[in-house]
């Protein structure tokens, strides 16, 4: 269980009784504990042990009033429109909240002679209230560093299932999945595949869930061959690009397909346009995200809304609560999703599908 709020620490060992414990000075164990660089690497290890075994709550340093606040958020990257998005709700959230947002992209992992937990050490004693992780994974250690100091955290998008009593916030991406599909079924489309991109992530499973359900609410058999996964590598839409032709070489094609983000929609497109072929007259064509490079390709693409900016206002939001004390009463809270159509999606054409060149 997550526990929030810093009020509530219990009184614990003093830093001279650790720095007695570890036999270093009490000036060293402090640089430990505040995470400053100028200490031997044995040292730190003596240290760090010595505060793990005497149970040593290294509260954060306050100068003063700490109006406003501060919190961290960490992005899986800075390099791409979702981050901008996230950033966008976060920061928005965070100026209602009187609170000031510290960014970081990607989680520090361990190096030789650093504890893995290192870089939380400096979190604490810049005073931070709490944190977000955007679509990016603690470790275990790091989990159990964040309980034990009585950080509350929120993650958004969370990329695998968090551990019991962890607070996240994402989209209904099986109602997306079924959203789409049921879309392309309107249409008169039979046919139809989908490209997901790694079957172990709670999104990808989730669409796939919807896109399968629908197909059974409309009575249409779900086709094993249809049903592809370009995996987990950082080029999904070169990827995607590949499970779509090896779906173009079928000996029966599909007239429509489902993609399961706007990036790898990128692939599709690509992959197509290398067979001469056509969206939406060969292939009508679905995402998921609706990120604005959705708007610029052509056509432009139809494809299932997730807020991405309200979904990271409202991790703040809750993340503020937390802060205060207030633990939600569920740990997931999912934002609805919608379709938004554009020019990616037609009838399934009369004539034979030219999939195969």
């Amino acid at each position: 269980m997550v526990r929030t709020g810093r009020a509530h620490m219990t009184a614990g060992p003093t830093l001279a009784v650790v720095a007695r414990e570890a036999g270093v000075s009490v000036p060293t164990a402090s640089k430990v504990v505040n995470g400053r660089e100028d200490v031997a690497p044995e040292t730190r290890r003596r240290v760090t042990e010595a505060l793990d075994r005497l149970g040593y709550v290294r509260r954060p340093r306050f100068d003063g009033v700490r109006t406003p606040g501060f919190v961290d958020l960490v992005v899986h990257t800075l390099d791409s429109s979702w981050s901008g998005a996230v950033l966008h709700g976060v920061e928005a959230a965070a100026h209602d909240a009187g609170l000031e947002v510290i960014v970081s992209a990607g989680l520090p992992r361990a190096t030789p002679g650093r504890p893995e937990r290192g870089w939380l050490d400096k979190l604490i004693a810049r005073g931070s209230s709490g944190m977000l992780f955007d679509r990016t994974e603690p470790t275990p250690v790091q989990y159990a560093w964040l309980e034990q100091h009585r950080i509350p955290f929120v993650m958004i998008d969370p990329v695998v299932e968090p551990p019991p009593g962890v607070v996240s916030v994402g989209a209904a991406n099986w109602r997306g999945g079924v959203t789409a599909t049921e879309h392309l079924l309107a249409l008169g489309h039979e046919r139809i595949a989908v490209v997901a991109g790694d079957r172990a992530t709670l999104a990808d499973s989730a669409r796939v869930a919807g896109y399968r359900s629908a197909l059974a609410s409309a009575g249409v058999r779900h086709r094993p061959e249809y049903l592809r996964y370009a995996g987990s590598d950082e080029d999904l839409a070169d990827l995607a690009g590949r499970r779509t032709r090896e779906l173009l070489d079928l000996p029966e094609p599909p007239t429509a397909l489902f993609v399961s983000s706007d990036r790898m929609a990128h692939g599709v497109y690509a992959a197509l346009a290398a067979r001469e072929l056509s969206v939406p007259d060969d292939l009508s064509v679905v995402g998921f995200d609706d990120l604005p490079q959705s708007r610029w390709i052509t056509p432009a693409l139809t494809t299932v809304r997730q807020p991405l900016s309200e979904m990271a206002a409202t991790a703040l939001r809750l993340l503020v609560r937390m802060m205060a004390g207030d633990r939600p009463e569920s740990t997931r809270t999912e934002l609805s999703t919608r379709l938004v159509e554009r020019a990616s999606t037609a009838a399934p054409s009369l004539a034979c599908p030219a999939g195969r060149s």
